[in-house]
């Protein structure tokens, strides 16, 4: 590589602008490239993990992001009737040096884009990637869709579960695919619970078909209350309920959460702007790299949300790739190291999303009734044994 590396980093949403930040530290110019225009107010809501949290520590923006953002001081599990289940993720801060933060996608990613900036990093928006050109002796180029095209040293693929990038490094390769799961979503005014108050909870609910749960994700009282349906697809796409207007796809969810526990109709009844996504998973892929491109976050191993984790293992990634390109190692040989270190955590978390997942498909009666009691009794032993992916620090890996 030149004296002073160039990165071509495809994809703007949470990994890429976070490997641009951290590889500046590492001495290498870095360039964003993101398919989409420019927007401060989209998506819905998620959380950062304590995992994820360090790595947003380490950029200086942990502090900002439990300010504007809700700290999740548990998991509270229901029944479809209401009865209490059990807990998971209790004391997080105190047990794993930082909290689980519920924050608006949109507020992650502005925060996250200003900090890129700041850190000179460059950012395009409004460039598609449509192919990339690796010759031997010559810089990789990248090609976009309105006829631009830049140079650099490489290529890192950030750019999520439709990767393009994914195309140049495993040409035929996996393809994402459908989990039979499909996700509504949104946000309400914080108003339609106050006779239902949750503090700082996450509530979370298991009907015989389908999961339903809600959470502030910023404690702005100004700001809404975000809730998410899972149900299965039953032979549906997504694209079907948006084709669908918002009083269709209230009366949709009205009746298939009929008889469900407080506050869950009011909320639906309250809902505006309903989001629709298909839940998509992709297949181990053979290899992350090919030449000088290099595949992270969900690029290389897509989760479903289902573990709550795909947001922290991309930061994971960024800050792990950031402090492998230091060793100034030759690139292949990065790119091998950076795949046999995350590869096992990544696919490791990927088959507990897909085993959550099957918690919330369509069960008999009596299979919603043995899933109730199996979840009271082994949720104390589930919290336990989900430490080692809170633990995990990857500024000390």
């Amino acid at each position: 590589m030149a004296q002073r590396p160039k990165a071509l980093i495809i994809g703007g949403g949470i990994a890429g602008p976070v490997t641009g930040i951290f590889l500046k530290q590492a001495g290498i110019d870095a360039e964003v490239f993101e398919a989409w225009p420019y927007s401060a107010g989209i998506g819905g809501g998620l959380q950062i993990a304590p995992n994820g949290m360090h790595v947003l520590a380490e950029i200086g923006l942990a502090p900002e992001m439990i300010r504007r953002g809700s700290v999740a001081e548990s998991f509270d599990f229901y029944s479809q009737k209401g009865a209490r289940l059990g807990s998971l993720n209790r004391n997080m801060k105190a047990r794993f040096g930082q909290p689980a933060v519920n924050m608006c996608r949109a507020t992650l990613n502005e925060l996250l884009v200003n900090k890129a900036w700041c850190s000179n990093v460059e950012l395009r928006f409004e460039k598609r990637l449509v192919g990339i050109e690796d010759r031997a002796d010559q810089p990789v180029v990248a090609h976009f869709s309105d006829g631009s095209f830049a140079e650099g040293d490489f290529v890192i693929g950030a750019d999520g579960v439709h990767s393009a990038v994914r195309g140049h490094v495993i040409p035929d390769g996996p393809k994402p695919f459908d989990t039979g799961l499909i996700g509504f979503g949104g946000f309400v005014p914080r108003a339609v619970i106050e006779n239902s108050p949750i503090g700082q909870r996450v509530v979370t609910t298991f009907g015989q078909s389908g999961f339903f749960g809600y959470g502030f994700c910023s404690s702005d009282p100004n700001d809404g209350l975000m809730w998410w349906s899972t149900q299965p697809a039953h032979g549906a796409s997504a694209a079907t309920f948006r084709a669908m207007s918002q009083d269709q796809l209230r009366q949709h969810l009205r009746k298939f959460h009929a008889g469900w526990h407080d506050p869950i109709l009011q909320i639906i009844d309250a809902a505006e702007n309903i989001v629709v996504t298909d839940t998509l998973d992709v297949a181990t892929l053979p290899t992350w790299s090919r030449q000088r491109t290099l595949l992270i976050g969900d690029a290389a191993h897509a989760t479903s949300p289902h573990a709550g984790q795909g947001a922290s293992l991309a930061l994971e990634d960024a800050l792990r790739l950031g402090r492998l390109m230091q060793t100034r190692q030759e690139l292949a040989l990065t790119f091998q190291n950076f795949e046999a270190e995350r590869r096992p955590r990544a696919e490791k978390i990927v088959a507990l999303a897909r085993r959550n997942g099957n918690s919330k498909r369509e069960f008999s009666p009596t299979g919603a009734w043995i899933r109730d009691r199996m979840l009271k009794l082994l949720l104390p032993v589930t919290s336990r044994g989900m430490d080692w992916m809170y633990r995990y620090d990857p500024r000390a890996a």
